[in-house]
C-alpha cells in the first residue's frame, strides 16, 4: 500500500511539475517576446550547455515537429529549421542568428545519434579470420606496436607480448567485435610512440613513490609486503578492449554528450570516438600507476573507480576530455 501511495504521489508530482513548467514557459514568452528556443540560443554560450538545453526543449515539446527534429536525416536539418521557425512565427530576416545556432545544435544532436549507430554496427560485427580486411588490420596492429619484431606466424604465442590471452587474438574480440580492433589499431597507428610506451610500461611496470602519509597507514606486515612486492602490470590488448567497452557505455548512456558537444562544432564522428578512446587509454594507464594495485585481481575495482571519475568529470557542462597527444592533432575545438 505504501509503495502504491508513493508511486501515486510521484506521478502527481510529475504531471504537476510538467503543467507548472508549461505555464512558466507561457509566461516567459509573454514577458520576453521570445520562445524557449530563442531564449536558450541567445542566453547560453555555444557548446554542451546550449546543445543539451535545446535537445531537452525539443524532446519535451508538445509539438510533433519539434519532437522528431532530433532524429531527422542530416540532409533534412536545414528544412526542419525552416519549419520550426515558421511554426514558432519567427522571422529569419529579423533573427538570422537563431537559424545558425539551431543548425549547429541539431547537427550535433543528430550526429551523436548517428555515431551511436556507427559504433554499434562495428561492435556487432564479429572478427572473421576468413576476412582479408580483418586479418590485415590485426597484422597492422602487431606491426605498429612491435615494429622491430617480426611476427613468426599468424597463430603464435607472440600475441601474448602485446596483451592477448592466447595464440589467436580473434577469440578476445568476442565482447566488442571489430570495435575493439578498430580502437586498438587507431591508438597504435595515430599515437604510435605513446602506444608503444604504454605497452612497454604494462609489461615492465614501475612502482610509484609512496608518500609518508601512505606509509603511516600501513601495518608493519603490510608495509613489508608492499615493499617487497613488484608493481603490477596488465595485458595491454585486453585492457584496450575493456576500455573500448567503457567508452561504448559512456556513449550509449549519453555521458559523452558533454565532451562531444564541446569539441565537435558539427556532427561528432567515429574519429572523435576513437580519439576519446586514446584519451581514456592514456588516463587509465596513469590511473593504474597511481592506484598501484596489489595484484591483477584488483583490476575491476580500479576500473570502476576510474569510470566514476570520468563520469564525474563529464557532469560538468563545460568539460571536454581534451586529448593532448598525437592522435588528437586534427581535433577541432569550439
Amino acid at each position: 500500500m505504501k509503495h502504491f501511495l508513493r508511486m501515486l504521489i510521484q506521478i502527481c508530482l510529475y504531471f504537476y511539475c510538467k503543467f507548472l513548467w508549461r505555464c512558466l514557459k507561457f509566461v516567459m514568452r509573454k514577458l520576453t517576446g521570445r520562445c524557449e528556443l530563442q531564449r536558450i540560443c541567445y542566453n547560453t554560450k555555444p557548446g554542451a550547455s546550449r546543445t543539451m538545453k535545446i535537445e531537452t526543449s525539443l524532446r519535451d515539446s508538445k509539438s510533433k515537429l519539434l519532437q522528431t527534429s532530433v532524429s531527422v536525416h542530416p540532409d533534412a536539418i536545414e528544412k526542419t529549421i525552416e519549419d520550426i521557425m515558421e511554426l514558432k512565427k519567427i522571422d529569419p530576416d529579423i533573427n538570422p542568428q537563431l537559424g545558425i545556432s539551431l543548425q549547429a545544435c541539431l547537427l550535433q544532436i543528430v550526429g551523436y545519434r548517428n555515431l551511436i549507430a556507427d559504433v554499434e554496427k562495428l561492435r556487432r560485427e564479429p572478427y572473421d579470420s576468413d576476412n582479408p580486411q580483418h586479418e590485415e588490420m590485426l597484422l597492422k596492429l602487431w606491426k605498429f606496436l612491435k615494429p622491430n619484431t617480426p611476427l613468426e606466424s599468424r597463430i603464435s604465442k607472440q600475441w601474448c607480448e602485446i596483451g592477448f590471452q592466447g595464440d589467436d587474438p580473434k577469440t578476445d574480440f568476442r565482447g566488442m567485435g571489430l570495435l575493439g580492433l578498430y580502437n586498438l589499431q587507431y591508438f597504435a597507428e595515430r599515437d604510435a610512440t605513446a602506444a608503444q610506451q604504454v605497452l612497454s610500461d604494462s609489461l615492465h611496470p614501475k612502482c610509484r613513490d609512496i608518500t609518508k602519509e601512505e606509509i603511516s597507514k600501513f601495518s608493519k606486515a603490510e608495509w613489508e609486503k608492499k615493499r617487497m612486492d613488484k608493481a603490477i602490470g596488465y595485458s595491454f590488448a585486453i585492457v584496450g578492449i575493456n576500455i573500448t567497452d567503457l567508452a561504448y557505455n559512456l556513449l550509449i548512456s549519453g555521458a559523452l554528450k558533454t565532451h562531444f558537444y564541446n569539441i565537435a562544432p558539427e556532427a561528432p564522428t567515429l574519429s572523435h570516438f576513437q580519439q576519446t578512446f586514446c584519451y581514456l587509454m592514456h588516463e587509465f594507464h596513469k590511473f593504474w600507476i597511481e592506484e598501484d594495485p596489489m595484484d591483477i585481481m584488483e583490476f575491476n575495482r580500479v576500473r570502476e573507480k576510474f569510470r566514476k571519475r570520468i563520469i564525474k568529470q563529464l557532469q560538468n557542462p563545460d568539460m571536454a576530455l581534451c586529448p593532448h597527444f598525437a592522435a588528437s592533432e586534427g581535433l577541432i575545438n569550439m
